[in-house]
């Protein structure tokens, strides 16, 4: 009886894992279906092309592309280092009685569902923005610190749990033979901790390239590539959000769905590569 049990628990389990890889090409495979009239128009020029023009039905996704990247890597830049001190005081610093309040604030945080980030840095942080820096305050440089105040509740709950899971040993050991608590922190939970540290900022990294409504609200959309962080810009979620009910060709509407082909293709590629370069450092750490 158990054995039949442990075969149907291996097989489901194993088709559960399979199905995942299987959704994730099907959608691959219906967004490229969907894709072929706009690649066989414009080939990889749409990728080069920074002209976004649907009244000429001209579509280059390079702009799109360009703000995906960048408000990303600004939003890693902001949140990554704050992350890992909310991180460190949670589970290293603050008293008991603050341990427990201060860690469910965080994740209620993380709870808030994007749009309400997008509404709060309309009203609240593009007049900052505006008044401080100029030009509008909708711009790049406002998408980047939205998208970071999203993500960041995230990854400061996650790498925390990973600090926690430091044996008492391990600290206890360092802390007899002298060392601070800078030392055991930096030497000790850190290094120990550090695959589910970098576990959370790449899911992290996932979230912001593809979030949508947070940026919606505070980018623009527009389609020009600037390398001055107060202009408007677009990307590529924001492009799908704003111009989708709009399409009225086909060519517009393949375009759109290249778009997100792309997008699919970049968070693959992005996370990819730091679940690569993880992976070898790890091996060869070990």
């Amino acid at each position: 009886m158990n054995n039949i049990v442990d075969k149907i628990f291996a097989n489901s389990t194993k088709f559960i894992a399979f199905g995942v890889l299987l959704l994730v090409a099907w959608i691959f495979a219906v967004l490229f279906e969907h894709s072929l009239e706009s690649i066989k128009a414009f080939g990889f020029s749409f990728i080069t092309d920074d002209k976004w023009a649907p009244n000429l039905e001209k579509f280059g996704a390079l702009p799109a592309i360009y703000g995906s990247v960048v408000s990303t890597f600004l939003a890693m830049i902001l949140a990554v280092p704050v992350a890992i001190g909310i991180a460190i005081f949670l589970s290293e610093i603050a008293h008991a009685k603050l341990k427990t309040p201060v860690g469910i604030s965080i994740e209620l945080l993380a709870a808030i569902p994007s749009v309400i980030y997008g509404m709060w840095g309309l009203f609240y942080f593009v007049p900052i923005i505006r008044d401080t820096f100029g030009g509008v305050g909708i711009s790049m440089l406002t998408a980047g610190i939205v998208l970071s105040i999203m993500i960041l509740p995230f990854m400061a709950a996650v790498t925390r749990d990973a600090m926690n899971t430091t044996p008492d040993i391990l600290k206890e050991s360092a802390y007899a033979l002298g060392g601070t608590k800078w030392d055991v922190i930096k030497d000790i939970i850190i290094p120990y901790a550090k695959a589910g540290i970098i576990g959370s900022f790449i899911l992290a990294l996932g979230r912001a390239i593809g979030e949508t409504m947070a940026v919606t609200f505070v980018m623009g959309n527009v389609h020009k590539i600037s390398t001055d962080l107060r202009d408007p810009a677009t990307s590529i979620p924001v492009t799908l959000a704003n111009e989708f009910a709009e399409a009225d060709s086909a060519l517009y509407y393949s375009s759109l769905f290249e778009l997100s082909l792309l997008l699919l293709i970049i968070s693959f590629t992005i996370i990819s590569i730091a679940k690569f370069y993880f992976l070898r450092r790890k091996r060869v750490g070990a």
